[in-house]
């Protein structure tokens, strides 16, 4: 006897990196070809010393580490962030409005459990971060594509066409997963003023911002007074100090809809980790230079990846910022098909468009996400002349 699914979860496709990964399995590579994963956008290196010690030090010697804590999280670190968020975007952000999630996914399925349920719907920019898409399948709430040009911006303009009275959100990403562009202040100040007109709440995941190539705040959304009527931020901690396995990021938004959250979280979680924010906190606290030399790396690899592309026959770099780049190639199959033909002929395991447009996406099938994040600069031009002497 089968047990019984939920339909919502039978129609919801599996995870893309997971799905990836299965096909290595049991592939053996050459050894003047080693396998150069660029499939997932996470650092794998371990915290730097310091943080590593601060864990320890807690580990061993805070009993409260090891305890239920409070359901937002810590009030130091809700203060750090309020105190932080402030200075860097011009604003008021208040410890009040800020709280901890365990890792900034969990903080996207918070807010929407709270904005959006069955039958609603909420837009997202194609190509779209596939969790975000998969919890709304989950959800049984329905995912309305805003198309991009070839700059991979979203226009406000196109997304006002796109809102019905069951619209409930528009979610951004910027720097963008997987577009790696970083969307214009002009930009993100139009979506809040569209969904402000309109009455939805316009989430902006900066999950990548520090790693952004400007300099100064990249917009001025928090500026505005009355920025809680509207925005809902949402970041991570995972990328800037290394904490992937600690799960820590946050939400910024209304102290009404954390009183929202709080619900959420404590059926789900009741807390986030102790140990996670601990780090996050002192990261924050004693890691802002040691995070600009990350930034800057990161630039280092952005622009290898730029020039490299420039060689490339035939291929278009659409898109490249933070950990990402986003890229079209040229060749007559889909950019399922390709990736598999990959890693078996090139030893390259990078995720194909098909897993970040909507089903049967003519764009997607033509699409690729490089993410560098843990390939140096060398370790790039190994990827450019792979590609260059793959032959369909």
């Amino acid at each position: 006897m089968t047990l019984p699914l939920n339909p919502a979860f039978a129609a919801t496709e599996p995870p893309p990196v997971m799905e990836a990964r299965r096909w290595i399995e049991g592939v053996t590579f050459p050894a003047d070809r080693p396998l150069i994963n660029v499939s997932q956008a996470a650092p794998v290196d371990s915290p730097p010393l310091g943080l590593r010690q601060a864990l320890a030090e807690a580990a061993l010697n805070d009993p409260n580490a090891h305890l239920y804590g409070p359901v937002l999280g810590l009030p130091a670190l809700r203060e750090e962030i309020a105190r932080q968020w402030s200075a860097t975007y011009g604003g008021t952000v208040t410890p009040a409005q800020v709280a901890i999630t365990q890792g900034c996914n969990q903080a996207f399925c918070t807010v929407m459990a709270t904005l959006a349920g069955p039958g609603d719907e909420v837009i997202l920019t194609t190509p779209w971060y596939f969790n975000h898409k998969m919890w709304l399948d989950m959800a049984s709430v329905t995912t309305v594509p805003l198309e991009t040009d070839a700059t991979l911006i979203p226009s406000a303009e196109a997304a006002a066409g796109l809102i019905t009275g069951r619209t409930r959100a528009i979610v951004l990403v910027s720097p963008n997963n997987p577009g790696g562009v970083e969307y214009p202040a002009e930009t993100l100040a139009a979506f809040r003023d569209l969904c402000r007109a309109h009455g939805l709440a316009l989430i902006v995941d900066e999950t990548y911002r520090d790693f952004d190539s400007r300099t100064g705040a990249p917009h001025d959304l928090f500026a505005d007074p009355g920025w809680a009527d509207t925005l809902i931020q949402l970041y991570s901690f995972s990328k800037a100090y290394r904490l992937t396995g600690h799960r820590v990021g946050a939400v910024v938004a209304s102290t009404a809809r954390l009183a929202e959250v709080e619900k959420f979280l404590d059926t789900v979680a009741i807390c986030p980790s102790q140990l996670g924010q601990i780090g996050a906190l002192w990261g924050m606290r004693n890691l802002r230079q040691w995070v600009a030399g990350e930034r800057d790396e990161i630039l280092v690899r952005r622009r290898a990846m730029v020039e490299g592309f420039k060689s490339l026959q035939g291929w278009r770099l659409l898109g490249c910022g933070a950990y990402f780049a986003y890229v079209e190639h040229p060749f007559d199959m889909a950019s399922d098909v390709l990736c598999k033909r990959l890693v078996s002929e090139a030893s390259l395991l990078m995720l194909p468009g098909t897993m970040f447009q909507p089903e049967g996406s003519a764009a997607g099938k033509r699409q690729i996400r490089i993410a560098f994040a843990n390939v140096d600069a060398e370790g790039i031009a190994e990827v450019i002349r792979r590609l260059a002497a793959f032959r369909p």
